[in-house]
């Protein structure tokens, strides 16, 4: 015959199960979380300036030189108030090329530049793309949600092919 457990024993072997269980799901939304985060922060730099337009001033450029981190090339306004420049600086990224004319606004009191509509947005948002599908991983793994880890890792992918199919 076999002794029986404790009631005591079973219920705190439970206990350790359930704050284990816990502690896992706690550290691995907090981690998947972090990742959303910082995919935004990212994105929001350039994302600003592109996205909340009013005020701002817009135009092209005209890209004629370019060096190993950015390109330059003179700056004409499109839109009422803004002055034309001999020269303004944009990150050199695969879609910036020179000869090319690309539409763009001005980030306030500097002479940097971002790339303006579908393409600079798309673009804009790409660090969060990458943050939306490292993030899925995690939610997949840690937190055993796989359905909500594949709708992430979907909304990734959607946004990293709609920014380099308008780019």
């Amino acid at each position: 015959m076999i002794p029986a457990m404790p009631a005591t024993a079973l219920t705190s072997r439970q206990a350790s199960v359930a704050a284990l269980r816990f502690g896992r799901l706690a550290t691995m939304g907090t981690v998947a979380a972090l990742i959303l985060i910082a995919g935004v922060w990212a994105s929001w730099g350039t994302a600003q300036h592109v996205m909340l337009t009013k005020g701002r001033e817009s135009g092209t450029i005209e890209v004629t030189r370019c060096g190993d981190d950015t390109c330059t090339g003179p700056y004409t306004p499109i839109s009422q108030g803004s002055k034309a420049r001999d020269t303004v600086v944009i990150e050199k990224t695969v879609a910036v090329r020179k000869g090319q004319t690309y539409t763009v606004v001005m980030k306030p009191s500097s002479d940097d530049v971002v790339r303006s509509g579908p393409a600079g947005i798309l673009y804009a948002w790409v660090p969060l793309g990458g943050a939306l599908l490292l993030a899925s991983v995690v939610v997949a793994g840690g937190l055993g949600r796989t359905r909500g880890a594949w709708v992430m890792a979907g909304a990734g992918m959607a946004l990293l092919t709609a920014a380099f199919v308008t780019i």
